[in-house]
């Protein structure tokens, strides 16, 4: 039944979301905050692969540079110009700016670009496989692979082996502690941000390279799939979610795979049922985070 085809495209799937999950949790453990324009990162690096495309002889490699380059700045301008003035003010108004944020995301796209869906050009390796076996095994799914665990160790050492992550991991822990230690709070969350749009910069490569077109209102999946998978592992543990994003991809395999082909439309019906039997059991999440309740304030 779980032939080595469908293990790698449920580890592919679940690489993909635990990067989703992860580069929301970043900032929810400072901000205390679901940035629900999260997504349109996610939109804007597919818009810049779009444009990009159009430009003469630049090596695919270098355009997907650029365009996770503009998701982390986008990021880190949301966080300049939108969040920042209202941090300090209720729960409610940060919230009610991170829908604006992605109202106004969407709306460039559609007054820049189109509504129409509009096609990204991807290399061959992209729609290429190789075979293991008797199988055959898409290269983008080794690739989302390869490319998510060296992003996760990456991450693990920044956040462990660094003082720069160390106080990352400490500002989500206890922020107002560790303003008073001296720590810049400005510098702590710009970088949460960023890190966040580079994530999401990384996830719209293969996002977009899974249906190969972008559209305006592309990030709603997987905004929604990162708050299900974060919600499962555990808002406050960054550990959490990768866990979260593991199971939801591994779930959603196993549900695509066992389902009859006229009840798949069901799929996230019922993924959203097994995610209500787990937060029953494990209302916290499955891993449980050290982060408290505090906000920026």
């Amino acid at each position: 039944m779980f032939s080595l085809d469908f293990l790698i495209n449920a580890l592919s799937l679940g690489s993909l979301y635990a990067l989703i999950a992860l580069g929301l949790v970043i900032v929810y453990g400072i901000l205390k905050l679901v940035n629900f324009a999260y997504g349109e990162l996610i939109m804007v690096g597919g818009y810049a692969l779009f444009m990009l495309g159009n430009l003469p002889a630049l090596p695919w490699l270098v355009m997907a540079l650029i365009a996770v380059t503009i998701a982390m700045l986008t990021s880190y301008l949301t966080e300049r110009v939108a969040f920042r003035p209202v941090r300090e003010k209720s729960l409610t108004a940060i919230l009610i700016t991170s829908f604006a944020v992605s109202t106004l995301l969407q709306n460039a796209a559609l007054l820049i670009v189109s509504s129409r869906s509009r096609a990204v050009q991807f290399p061959a390796i992209f729609s290429g496989s190789v075979r293991l076996g008797n199988v055959d095994i898409a290269n983008r799914n080794i690739l989302v692979i390869v490319t998510s665990t060296l992003l996760l160790i990456a991450l693990t050492l920044l956040l462990k082996r660094t003082i720069l992550g160390i106080a990352l991991r400490a500002a989500a822990d206890k922020f107002q502690m560790t303003r008073m230690l001296g720590v810049p709070a400005n510098l702590i969350i710009s970088v949460a941000f960023v890190i966040s749009g580079l994530l999401a910069g990384v996830v719209s490569l293969f996002w977009i390279g899974r249906v190969g077109s972008v559209t305006p209102t592309i990030g709603l999946s997987p905004l929604l799939i990162a708050f299900v998978a974060t919600v499962i592992g555990g808002m406050n543990s960054l550990e959490g979610a990768v866990v979260g994003g593991y199971l939801y991809g591994f779930l959603f395999s196993i549900i695509s795979l066992i389902l009859p082909q006229n009840l798949l439309d069901y799929r996230e019906a019922l993924m959203f049922s097994i995610v209500i039997l787990i937060l029953l059991f494990k209302p916290e999440g499955l891993i449980r985070g050290t982060y408290s309740g505090e906000r920026v304030g």
